[in-house]
């Protein structure tokens, strides 16, 4: 964790009230940090329902692996998070550190080792000793309660300048009900997933496949629409919880997707998403300024996200931003090397509402003056019209300074 809070923290956190079926506790392990906490429990309701979305790295964590099997039976009692250490490219060592975890979890929760779930977070290549942490859970389930999430979303921080909290109530046909989430990530963030894990919980009665789709639509436009520096991680991993506790409340059971009772609930994940996702965003390593990057009147909309994942994952255009110079070139040249359909004289350029480049070329309006004044703040949007279709898609990112290489020099050490 950095010693100084990035200046794009949130001014004021918000408070997560309890979810019904969830408790909570934390410790500290010592698995890499010193006078932190670095252990997360979450202790679930019987008849829990769970879904997911993991990394696409080719070489994913253990407990990736681990969290993608149990997935597919849509049950959960409990989650083990740590931090410090990601349990990844550990080879034989790594399964063996899982299923030992697995193993004392699922005695704390007196469930199945198939509705455990596990997240590690931390350096990659050094074996996690789970000997370190595991005889602690049963004690954890045991004293874990429901008003801790200010202490979850502490205890799964590595290189985060602050925890990331967000959370909703929302109807449920006549009967309110909560969404809460918590997430972890500043560097190593791109698609997909860009995050390095976020936990939500509900105490909605939802059904694992449709919290899949739900998890899944929402994640791809939030999670998989940011990227601090074009690194995927090994260990993304986004858990959706819903305990079901509403239904003793009148709340109805939700089976389908087009359920029209579900629409507001829809509207509010994709909302908590997207503010735990910019929440990363703003914690970027390093990071001085957010940058919202639309682009429209592409060939499609996957060929939007594509040259805007481009233009944002370019250290020249977000070193530009960094040093509050609007070179629009840079964005030319990210359209440019994208590999999608573009027709340089009809491209235009825009930073906020001022448009810098129009048809190939210099817009005649063009002020240096004005445009180096709206640079200076700490939220600049960025915006590409193609010319050549409907295709769209919005993608956030932060600057790159010279911090981001002190903080990733001596990360190990």
């Amino acid at each position: 964790m950095s010693s100084s809070v990035s200046p794009l923290a949130p001014k004021k956190f918000v408070t997560l009230p309890p979810v019904d079926g969830v408790r909570i506790a934390t410790a500290e392990a010592g698995i890499k940090y010193k006078g932190r906490t670095d252990l997360l429990v979450m202790a679930f309701d019987e008849g829990t329902s769970v879904a997911g979305v993991l990394t696409r790295s080719k070489c994913p964590s253990a407990p990736v692996d681990f969290c993608r099997e149990n997935l597919a039976g849509g049950k959960g009692r409990i989650l083990v998070v740590n931090s410090g250490n990601a349990n990844a490219f550990t080879g034989k060592k790594g399964k063996t550190a899982t299923a030992a975890t697995a193993k004392a979890a699922a005695a704390a929760a007196g469930c199945g080792e198939n509705e455990v779930y596990l997240a590690s977070t931390g350096v990659i290549g050094e074996p996690l000793d789970a000997g370190k942490f595991s005889h602690l859970l049963e004690s954890l389930a045991a004293d874990a309660s429901p008003d801790r999430w200010a202490d979850a979303g502490k205890a799964i921080m590595t290189t985060d300048t602050y925890p990331k909290y967000a959370t909703a109530k929302v109807a449920l046909g006549d009967v309110e009900v909560t969404i809460n989430g918590i997430a972890k990530g500043a560097g190593m963030i791109a698609p997909d997933m860009a995050t390095m894990l976020s936990f939500v919980a509900t105490d909605a009665p939802i059904a694992a496949p449709v919290l899949k789709d739900l998890l899944t639509r929402g994640a791809n436009r939030s999670f998989n629409a940011v990227t601090v520096d074009s690194d995927t991680s090994t260990s993304d991993t986004l858990l959706i919880f819903a305990t079901g506790a509403a239904a003793r409340r009148g709340a109805p059971s939700i089976t389908a997707l087009d359920d029209p009772q579900l629409v507001p609930f829809k509207r509010a994940l994709n909302r908590l998403l997207k503010d735990l996702a910019l929440q990363v965003v703003r914690d970027g390593e390093g990071a001085r300024k957010e940058i919202e990057i639309s682009v429209a009147g592409a060939k499609s909309s996957r060929s939007a996200k594509r040259i805007a994942l481009s233009i944002a994952n370019s250290p020249l255009v977000k070193t530009a931003v960094a040093g509050e110079d609007a070179n629009w070139g840079r964005v030319v040249m990210a359209v440019g090397k994208a590999g999608e359909p573009a027709e340089r004289d009809l491209l235009s350029i825009s930073f906020g509402d001022h448009r810098v480049a129009h048809e190939g070329e210099r817009d005649p309006s063009y002020s240096e003056e004005a445009v180096s004044e709206y640079m200076k703040g700490d939220r600049i949007r960025i915006g590409v019209e193609l010319g050549i279709g409907q295709g769209k898609a919005t993608v956030w990112t932060c600057d790159l300074t010279k911090e981001y290489v002190a903080i990733n020099g001596d990360y190990r050490s």
